[in-house]
């Protein structure tokens, strides 16, 4: 398994990691959990050593999953987890808290459910403006002095957010949707992750699944499956938006490659300290996005996707405005 380098602050992982979250949450009922533990162990006897989860994923189930697969190969393996929600006056799982006694609280619960002693990886899982983000990266850094955190990360923040924080304590990795059909980081994030040291993991690095080719405009989503939701998910943004993996499609069969291999091969070349997260629940489809790995695109086809992927138009906002003015990009 090739192996790629998270920040300055050098956190090794393999190339491709394992975005966990669609196991327990977001996409409808929980997956088996036998089937999953066999799955996340299939992953590391692969040469997958990077795991994302987060303890809203369920929540808490996730990380328990994790923990409970993981366990036998721990010193194996890095595992990021995410602080920043909390429950609502409703109990739903909408608002965020990241005040600094807050997050020892969250710390010390994921470490529980991960059975583990220090977490790898912790990320702000969303910006918290009601607290400035010194206070964040500090209440992080007394973690990381006390050995139960290793790296600082945060998740979906802007410029002068990360900035700030990575002056308190340096931030090993930022977390944000990244593909060819969401390139919103490169007009800014990625130039100043380069400039201070800082890797980026894409999450949703196939267009939460739409990018694998699978959607056409017929397709329809559960209740329970968060797309459902999503304004790029409708319809009429999935018929217009076909444009794109066949885009895909045509390059990948040049390269004897699916439209996934080819979307994952396109965000690995485009930076060495760049470390996509796909996630999935099946064996199958583990084995095919690791596969991308092998696909090795040429100059000229990268530029050629650049230049023909700028041409289309991708319809459909990625999120419901509430869930975007979370963000910080």
């Amino acid at each position: 398994m090739l192996k790629r380098t998270l920040g300055n602050n050098a956190l090794e992982v393999s190339a491709l990691g394992l975005g966990c979250m669609g196991m327990s949450f977001g996409y409808g009922a929980p997956a088996d959990t036998q089937q999953m533990i066999a799955l996340l162990r299939g992953a590391v006897e692969q040469g997958v050593s990077f795991f994302d989860s987060a303890e809203v994923y369920g929540p808490f189930i996730n990380e328990e999953l994790l923990g409970e697969a993981l366990a036998p190969v721990r010193d194996q393996v890095v595992i990021a987890t995410k602080f920043g929600f909390a429950p609502d006056r409703d109990g739903k799982w909408s608002g965020l808290n990241s005040r600094p006694e807050h997050i020892r609280e969250v710390a010390e619960a994921s470490l529980k459910r991960l059975k583990t002693d220090v977490i790898d990886l912790f990320y702000q899982h969303r910006v918290d403006p009601n607290v400035p983000i010194e206070d964040v990266a500090g209440a992080v850094k007394d973690l990381i002095q006390e050995g139960k955190v290793k790296h600082f990360g945060l998740s979906e923040a802007g410029a002068s957010t990360i900035r700030r924080a990575h002056a308190v304590q340096p931030v090993t990795a930022l977390q944000s949707e990244y593909s060819l059909w969401w390139r919103k980081p490169e007009a800014e994030i990625l130039p100043l992750l380069e400039e201070l040291g800082i890797g980026l993991v894409p999450y949703s690095p196939l267009g939460k699944g739409f990018l694998t080719g699978k959607f056409d405009s017929q397709s329809t989503f559960d209740s329970g499956d968060f797309r459902s939701r999503l304004p790029r998910f409708t319809s009429e943004a999935l018929k217009a938006n076909q444009a794109l993996v066949e885009l895909l499609r045509q390059v990948g069969q040049r390269n004897n490659a699916t439209p996934s291999q080819v979307a994952l091969a396109w965000l690995l070349a485009q930076k060495p300290w760049i470390v996509p997260i796909p996630g999935t629940t099946k064996a199958t489809r583990l084995t095919e996005n690791l596969g991308a790995l092998q696909v090795q695109l040429s100059a000229r086809e990268l530029q050629d996707l650049d230049v023909a992927a700028a041409h289309i138009s991708v319809q459909g906002e990625r999120y419901p405005e509430a869930l975007e003015k979370m963000t910080g990009l």
